[in-house]
């Protein structure tokens, strides 16, 4: 399957910007056409392919990323390890290993599937939809990370103490809670119950 966004028009020659194609899914999951990526996401939004990661260090601790003040979505707000949807075509899996290393500059030392959702998100400040049958990962993450400006503000590993607290105070993207209480059952098996997920 193609890494690369083989889908997508570029006019980087003269200046435009790339068009970025998202697999549109029915209820199933079940892949039924494309739809450009910002299209998809106006009122009342497109069900779409996406994914989420959560990376854990090797004491439990959730690896949070703040969205780059750039991003056209949600930015500045808080979120899990990396989010995003997968080129048509694209395996989710790889999708999310790929975008964790544009991303964070680090692969995940162990990733792995951890359950989908579908959710119905509309975000309040940019008026965009997140209509999503989400992809959910699992893994471990042991390498130093780069985040890339462009992508990533700030980063934090929290325990489940410290992003309540944080939770609290900070904005955090409007499919957070969802993925994250999706997931629990795959992060609690990975982290044991000692880290209290």
């Amino acid at each position: 399957m193609p890494i690369t966004p083989a889908t997508t028009t570029t006019g980087s020659s003269n200046g435009t910007a790339d068009t970025i194609l998202l697999e549109l899914v029915d209820e199933n999951g079940v892949t039924i056409g494309t739809a450009e990526k910002l299209a998809a996401h106006q009122p009342p939004g497109r069900l779409h392919r996406a994914f989420s990661v959560f990376l854990f260090d090797e004491y439990g601790r959730l690896l949070l990323q703040q969205r780059a003040l750039g991003k056209y979505h949600s930015p500045g707000v808080w979120s899990n390890t990396c989010c995003g949807h997968p080129y048509p075509g694209e395996a989710p899996f790889a999708a999310a290993a790929r975008r964790t290393f544009e991303e964070l500059g680090v692969s995940p030392s162990l990733l792995a599937e951890a359950g989908t959702v579908r959710y119905n998100h509309p975000d309040p400040d940019s008026g965009l939809v997140e209509q999503e049958y989400n992809h959910l990962f699992v893994g471990m993450v042991q390498s130093p990370l780069r985040p890339d400006p462009e992508e990533v503000g700030e980063t934090a590993f929290v325990t489940p103490a410290e992003l309540a607290e944080r939770h609290a105070k900070d904005t955090f993207s409007a499919w957070f809670m969802t993925v994250l209480d999706a997931a629990r059952p795959a992060v609690r098996e990975l982290t044991g119950p000692s880290a209290g997920w």
